[in-house]
């Protein structure tokens, strides 16, 4: 069973903590993972890129000049695609990007990026991660504490306002909860600082 280290929030070790194998150590699938990640993208994707076709672009409504006589090519139109400012031909239109994976490949990829973490000795666990007040300069220095300078992820087992509005104006720190964490987030981080509580909601949902 892997074990990891458990704080407080004074950035000081108070024990360790034995992870559920079933979900933090088993062997990461990387494709699944690559999958998941791609998935996560692309639905983040507005999809709101546009071009205008020659129907679409002002203009053009004159023949440019006669159609035989001129020794010149014959044009119908100064907004077709191969002339300057004309229409784009096959270009962008608005679209979704969404698509979706199946229940089981996001199951065993989010154990899959628990389990790379915990291998990786990235998890931090928090026993009662909480801030009394929104205080941006204590919980920087928690973060030192504990030796999470870089960029890092800080997953509690709700919203607590305090941590997040602590959190909000320091480089390369999020914070999520445990029911909305997502692989994306957390390969992408370099720490996994998580609550204790939020630990055993993570291991209910998906041990």
């Amino acid at each position: 069973m892997p074990t990891v280290k458990v704080y407080n929030m004074a950035g000081q070790q108070t024990g360790e903590m034995e992870l559920n194998a079933a979900v933090f150590g088993i062997e990461p699938n990387v494709s699944v993972m690559h999958a998941v990640v791609k998935n996560i993208l692309a639905n983040r994707r507005q999809g709101t890129q546009s071009t205008l076709t020659r129907a679409e672009v002002r203009g053009g409504g004159i023949k440019p000049w006669r159609q035989k006589g001129t020794g010149r090519a014959r044009q119908g139109s100064i907004r077709s695609p191969q002339w300057t400012h004309g229409g784009i031909a096959l270009g962008p239109k608005p679209r979704s990007y969404r698509y979706t994976l199946n229940k089981k490949t996001r199951r065993l990829a989010m154990m899959s990026a628990l389990s790379a973490k915990a291998a990786a000795n990235e998890i931090i666990v928090v026993d009662g991660l909480d801030m009394g007040e929104i205080k941006t300069k204590t919980f920087a220095k928690f973060l030192a504490d504990i030796e999470a300078t870089r960029k890092s992820l800080v997953v509690t087992p709700e919203v607590r306002v305090n941590v997040v509005k602590s959190a909000a104006n320091i480089p390369g720190v999020r914070t999520t909860i445990a029911s909305t964490l997502n692989v994306y987030d957390i390969l992408n981080a370099d720490k996994f600082i998580i609550d204790k509580a939020a630990v055993e909601k993570l291991q209910e949902v998906y041990a």
